[in-house]
């Protein structure tokens, strides 16, 4: 079977739009018509979807990670003020927005 690329002559393309009419008729490849674009509406409203989940998950995952421990030669005082802000931030994401 040959790919429609090469149908390079105008009379080929006329000749197979005649058959379609004729097989479907003219009212009928309107309908068709629109139904091939809602498809492809709904499958790229879908494919849409898929990303903005993805990308919730992403930063789901993201949030969820730990924070990294403090360096083995931190003072108390660092430490604890790191602790403070974690402490912030896990407030802050709990917070509900307004």
């Amino acid at each position: 079977m040959l790919p429609l690329a090469f149908l390079t002559n105008p009379t080929e393309w006329f000749i197979i739009a005649a058959v379609v009419l004729l097989l479907f008729g003219g009212t009928k490849i309107p309908e068709m018509m629109r139904g091939l674009g809602q498809g492809m509406r709904e499958f790229k409203h879908g494919m849409r979807e898929e990303d903005d989940e993805l990308k919730r998950d992403r930063e789901a995952r993201n949030a969820a990670a730990p924070a990294p421990p403090p360096p083995a030669n931190a003072t108390e005082a660092e430490i604890e003020r790191r602790v403070q802000e974690r402490l912030k931030q896990e407030r802050d994401k709990q917070a509900p927005s307004a």
